[in-house]
């Protein structure tokens, strides 16, 4: 499509926004925009349309389309409640909506409050920013039919997002998913009630708080090395978000009193003022959180993104440096920490399963099977796990997360809860150094038991149509030329979950994935044990390789030569995949030295 013609095409959608259907301040600026002989910032508005996608709404705030705004809120929660009153009809109907910092949550949150109860949906709003977890368990404990949390969790400050929730807790699955998208897709500007029913919006406060973090505390399993170890130092940080009062609430309520919080960083700010980047997965936001560690001598420095529902985890390593875990190796420590103790309780009965996403380590599924706990294999995003849980039940269920520093210890909630990751992650802490261990050597101890595994991932980023279109081909790319072998490893099996079809690259022999729906994912494993996925980003202009090897170990000691050894297969399986040259991207980074952070490796490339 020419230039001319996709502003010809914005142009067309914004002029619609001069109508008096619009406030007085959108209007003048889209008239602003409109009369910029610089083109640009009416075409990123305009020309595209913010799609309520399966997972909701995300994207940078301003007027347009394409834009965060109360209209493009307003449309989506104007569809959201005719879905709810088409399958609900005769029934009396709530919803519960949340939101973070953020700037405009407020204003988002209530605007949807208003719109639900114009439609005759009871609304249950919280009174200020609240974590995630919280929205979701609000849902299962108050029966509602719904829920919208008003978050972009990790994203720039620019962004705002709308995340839609159904009855079960759990972000929208199909069918909701699409049939929510078509109801939504329906709605025109006229079509909005915004003007809101008081008597139908109920306030939530703190009383509802101590519901959910006494139903956080259930999770506990070793209330006696709480006890033994109340004083543990633990520094925590919110990242100046949604956390900053109900992780040291949670912390203090199972028992914990030597709780330190980064002050310049408990105060909620949509700015992030102290951080490029206010996700725990990025070594630079647990800066201030390590240079308070350093200073008390802290036993666990923990930290929770702004929407509270991911957790970063830093620990001491044989040396007395500070290191940072990876998001596999915080699920590992989980998973085996909850079936070690619920097996020494007696609390095993037979079938019972954790959940884990096809991009996470398959070390996972080895702690598991090896100790009769049955694994189960799902798409990235907690909307999956949570389905699993709405069909196996939540009875069996012990845990389940994701690479990306997402963990679930309860079916109470149905997303990653960083709230009751934090306050069980503390409760290790103590349990091992009750022990005189550390979680360090907690963790060594696991890869000694069951094998060592090392995972990273790159990612490549292509904005635009253009950057799109390239994603794509690449992913095509890898879909039709599989390699025979990678890094002199021949491929054994590729998996396609688009075609969802799995092909034994030896014999030939195909077998169907059992998933329900489909997914552009493409995973290749080695005889050497190692995996490879690929998928595009479905939030961000990216495409995600994860990468995982293997090696052996025979006692904690080996700990440092299997990481080596896994990096370098790791290294070498990206040079042999050609990704440096053929995506642009930087050259290797050096393997960690002791004392650095020993978290996944980003290749960061922004191609314009």
């Amino acid at each position: 499509m020419e230039n001319n013609d996709i502003i010809k095409i914005a142009r067309n959608k914004a002029e619609k926004w001069l109508d008096k259907a619009y406030d007085e301040k959108t209007r003048a600026e889209a008239k602003r925009m409109l009369e910029n002989t610089d083109t640009t910032e009416l075409v990123e508005s305009f020309y595209n349309d913010l799609e309520f996608g399966t997972g909701g709404l995300r994207g940078i705030m301003g007027v347009g389309t394409n834009r965060m705004n109360i209209y493009t809120v307003g449309a989506a929660t104007q569809g959201f409640s005719n879905y709810i009153n088409k399958m609900f009809p005769n029934e009396k109907k709530a919803v519960c909506i949340g939101h973070d910092c953020r700037h405009n949550s407020r204003l988002f949150s209530e605007t949807a409050a208003n719109i639900f109860s114009a439609n005759g949906i009871h609304v249950y709003l919280f009174e200020d920013l609240r974590p995630t977890p919280e929205m979701s368990f609000a849902i299962r404990e108050l029966g509602c039919k719904g829920g919208v949390i008003l978050t972009a969790s990790h994203n720039p400050k620019e962004y705002n997002g709308y995340k839609a929730y159904w009855d079960d807790g759990s972000q929208l699955v199909p069918p909701h998913d699409k049939n929510v998208i078509e109801e939504v897709k329906k709605v025109q500007v006229s079509d909005i009630k915004f003007e809101g029913v008081p008597e139908m919006i109920t306030v939530l406060g703190t009383d509802f708080d101590k519901k959910y973090l006494d139903k956080v505390k259930t999770l506990s399993l070793s209330p006696e090395a709480i006890q033994k170890e109340h004083d543990l130092k633990i520094v925590f940080t919110p990242l100046h978000g949604t956390t900053y009062e109900l992780v040291p609430a949670s912390l203090r309520n199972w028992g914990f009193t030597n709780i330190h919080t980064v002050p310049e960083q408990s105060i909620p700010d949509g700015d992030f003022p102290t951080v490029a980047s206010a996700n725990p997965e990025e070594p630079a936001a647990f800066k201030m959180a390590l240079d308070l560690a350093r200073k008390i001598d802290a036993d666990l420095a923990m930290a929770c993104d702004p929407d509270g529902d991911r957790i970063g985890i830093a620990v001491k390593n044989d040396a007395g440096e500070w290191t940072l875990l990876n998001g596999n190796q915080t699920n590992i420590i989980f998973t085996e920490y909850i079936i070690r103790r619920k097996k020494e309780l007696n609390q095993l009965k037979g079938g019972e399963y954790t959940v884990k996403t096809i991009v996470t380590t398959e070390l996972i599924k080895d702690i598991a099977e090896k100790n009769h706990i049955i694994c189960y294999d799902v798409y990235t995003g907690f909307k999956w796990i949570a389905d699993v849980i709405r069909k196996e039940g939540g009875e069996k269920f012990i845990g389940g997360g994701e690479e990306s520093f997402g963990y679930m210890p309860g079916a109470f909630t149905r997303d990653k809860d960083g709230v009751s990751a934090t306050s069980l992650m503390a409760e290790i802490a103590a349990w091992v150094k009750m022990q005189n261990k550390t979680l360090y050597s907690f963790l060594k101890e696991i890869y000694a038991k069951y094998g060592f595994s090392q995972e990273r991932m790159i990612y490549i980023v292509r904005k635009g149509l253009s950057g799109a279109q390239e994603i794509k081909a690449m992913m095509e790319e890898f879909r039709h030329n599989t390699p025979k072998e990678i890094n002199h490893s021949p491929v054994v099996l590729k998996k396609d979950y688009l075609s969802l079809e799995a092909t034994n690259l030896q014999t030939g022999e195909k077998t169907h994935l059992n998933f329900e729906t489909k997914s552009d994912v493409l995973q290749f494993f080695l005889a050497d044990g190692s995996k490879i996925s690929v998928r595009p980003s479905g939030t961000e202009p990216k495409i995600k390789f994860y990468f995982e090897a293997r090696a052996q170990m025979k006692d904690v000691n080996e700990y440092e030569r299997a990481q080596q050894e896994a990096n370098a297969r790791i290294d070498a399986i990206i040079e042999d995949l050609n990704l440096q040259k053929r995506n642009r991207l930087p050259p290797p980074m050096p393997l960690p030295t002791v004392g650095e952070p020993n978290a996944r490796r980003h290749y960061n490339v922004t191609v314009q």
